[in-house]
């Protein structure tokens, strides 16, 4: 009989080993076997229930910048890999981010702000689009996508893209606008930060990144079978939590040339671009995913509700 404790014992080594190999000297996971045995463990075993036997199930994680998404998603992974015995694909929307080339054209077509990668409409929702089409063919045929290098800010060349060798049974598509729904126009007027104030004074740019999340990015979401969201109280820690996703960026990347790696102020107004989606999910998002992970302020677990 499958138990908690079982699967802990099972998976625990592998999952350590992966938790080791993101931390550095300044930073370090804490209560990582309460985070494993009490939050992720009954969380790949919830998706074991949801799981369809006849097509690939996909789930959809989001949660803001520096929420540890991807942290998450690989333990996740790793456990339903060793112990549930399932083919996982892990994907990431950063992987699908525009090339700079392709970010420039749209700073000069649509507006400046948008020569930086992130809100809805720096993706490439094609891409996504066929991704999945790939996923869920009933004659599967290996492939592979895109991979994103943030150190850089470009996307990687197509000899060191991810491969997908095997149809998934469970795909994870993590990132921090999935499942976000797009505002009413008067909910637009009103500008919530200084980069608005100062560069979008027309709503030339709320109003692009809106209509992307409204139209193209709908159709990305509407194929995702079950959201689990990562909450968090309030824009503030994620500020400071990305602020720290950043140094660690730095310290893996130091020995590496023409890194894009943005200094703590820069990091800032960069987030700013993410805020009024971000906070609109802090409302939305409880009310629409099937599992919420609720994370305190010292950016661990404490509890988890499934509606």
């Amino acid at each position: 009989m499958q138990s908690v404790e079982d699967c802990f014992l099972k998976t625990k080594n592998k999952c350590f080993k992966y938790i080791s190999s993101q931390e550095t000297k300044k930073q370090k996971f804490k209560n990582k076997e309460r985070m494993i045995k009490s939050f992720l463990i009954p969380l790949c075993f919830w998706i074991s229930k949801i799981k369809s036997s006849k097509r690939p199930t996909i789930i959809g994680l989001s949660g803001g910048q520096g929420t540890g998404k991807t942290t998450i998603s690989s333990i996740m992974s790793i456990i339903l890999k060793k112990y549930f015995k399932y083919k996982v694909c892990n994907v990431s929307i950063d992987d699908f981010y525009k090339t700079r080339k392709a970010r420039k054209l749209l700073s000069k077509t649509k507006h400046p702000l948008l020569i930086t990668r992130g809100v809805p409409g720096t993706h490439d929702v094609n891409l996504i689009l066929k991704f999945l089409k790939k996923v869920k063919k009933k004659n599967f045929i290996k492939f592979k996508f895109p991979k994103f290098n943030k150190a850089k800010d470009e996307r990687n060349k197509i000899k060191d893209w991810n491969s997908v060798k095997y149809k998934p049974e469970i795909v994870i598509l993590e990132g921090w606008c999935i499942g976000a729904r797009h505002q009413k126009y008067k909910q637009l007027t009103k500008s919530i930060n200084s980069t608005e104030r100062i560069f979008d004074k027309d709503l030339k740019w709320r109003k692009f990144v809106n209509l992307q999340l409204m139209k193209n990015y709908k159709k990305i979401f509407n194929q995702i079978d079950n959201y689990l969201y990562l909450k968090v109280s309030d824009f503030n820690l994620l500020q400071k939590w990305r602020v720290k996703q950043e140094k660690k960026l730095l310290i893996k990347n130091k020995n590496k040339k023409k890194l894009k790696i943005m200094k703590t102020r820069d990091l800032l107004i960069f987030m700013q671009t993410y805020q009024r989606i971000t906070q609109q999910m802090f409302k939305d998002m409880p009310k629409s995913a099937s599992a919420i992970v609720k994370l305190n302020k010292n950016h661990q677990i404490n509890k988890i509700k499934f509606n």
